[in-house]
């Protein structure tokens, strides 16, 4: 007769297998889900959404809790089918007991949804709600910043910039004043001239060194009929900013001609070389004033004495050609046109 030391044995040997048994099952179930899911994130980072859906899909199908999967398998889907991504982002947001992070990141999914779906509204909501999550979460308040930028939603646009930066402590005054400058605009726009001029005299007050304001009031006083200190605004401007100048100098050409003073052109003109000579849209516009006054010979000069060793620019070719009309037989023009072509495949001017 056996003894009891051997079912006692017997027992637990077969115990042991059951657990052992089990512990083969959970583990070839979880490896293979995420597996699976990992060889999704590969066939994504390439570019091949494809295969990145079906094995998304498959682990959903055999792993119905792997919530990045269904985030991810979603946000694939937005590309080409955004409101099914919705329906499927939608859905995560009943399951019991999610973490804080997967949370924010189904909501943050939810928001780039509905931005490409065109409701900027629902958009805005989701990324609210991760910021009651996370009061400093950056990606939530700049994408909320860019909704209320193109709402034209100055104030708000003032507030969330502020949060913005006293969570990365890169304070940029200037950066808050370009809405203040933006929100004068519309008012400008809308016809409310006094109070987009309180406005901008208010930011060039506190923030002498944002060139934008005075843009803006140059074309306030233009609209008032201004024109002397519209003229020396979009100076202001120009000089302050010589990299985007160009923006008005057909103003300031304008201004300065229904003033009568033809003369200022060519001054303002030489004056902004003399500080900028790498302006060739300067160049141009003062040769073309040159030309209109016959003085043909000066303006090819000018543009011929111009020296760009960064890259090749046509349009010096080009006002070489045309100032060279009055003087240049058909031969030499041709001959021009022709070294042109050559210069534009070997890259560089005459």
């Amino acid at each position: 007769m056996l003894s009891i030391t051997f079912y006692f044995i017997l027992i637990f040997f077969f115990i042991f297998c059951l657990i052992f048994y089990f512990l083969r099952l959970k583990n070839k179930k979880e490896p293979q889900s995420n597996y699976l899911y990992t060889e999704a994130l590969n066939a994504m980072v390439i570019g091949n959404d494809e295969i990145a859906i079906k094995l998304l899909r498959l682990v959903v199908k055999e792993d119905t809790d792997h919530i990045r999967a269904y985030l991810q398998l979603g946000n694939i889907l937005r590309k080409n089918k955004p409101s099914q991504a919705l329906k499927i982002h939608q859905s995560l947001t009943i399951r019991p007991n999610l973490l804080k992070e997967l949370k924010i990141d189904i909501h943050q999914a939810l928001a780039k949804d509905y931005e490409v779906l065109g409701n900027s509204n629902f958009a805005k909501i989701e990324a609210e709600k991760i910021i009651d999550l996370d009061k400093k979460n950056l990606w939530a308040l700049e994408f909320i910043l860019r909704i209320d930028e193109k709402a034209k939603q100055w104030d708000n646009a003032i507030k969330w910039m502020k949060q913005i930066q006293k969570i990365t402590g890169n304070y940029n005054k200037n950066e808050l004043a370009k809405f203040e400058v933006f929100k004068a605009k519309e008012k400008f726009l809308n016809g409310e001239l006094n109070q987009a001029l309180i406005i901008i005299k208010k930011i060039i007050k506190n923030f002498p060194d944002l060139s934008i304001s005075y843009l803006f009031l140059g074309d306030i006083y233009e609209k008032t009929r201004d024109l002397v200190k519209a003229v020396e605004n979009w100076e202001e401007y120009a000089s302050r900013d010589p990299e985007k100048a160009s923006e008005v100098f057909i103003k300031i050409e304008s201004g300065l001609f229904d003033l009568g003073l033809f003369s200022e052109v060519e001054n303002f003109y030489r004056r902004f070389i003399k500080k900028n000579p790498s302006s060739f849209d300067a160049v141009i516009r003062l040769a073309n004033v040159l030309e209109e006054k016959g003085e043909n010979a000066s303006a090819l000069s000018l543009v011929d004495s111009f020296d760009d060793q960064k890259e090749y620019d046509i349009r010096k070719d080009l006002m070489k050609l045309k100032l060279s009309l009055i003087n240049s037989t058909p031969i030499e023009l041709s001959q021009q046109v022709d070294l042109m072509l050559s210069n534009i495949d070997n890259g560089k001017s005459v």
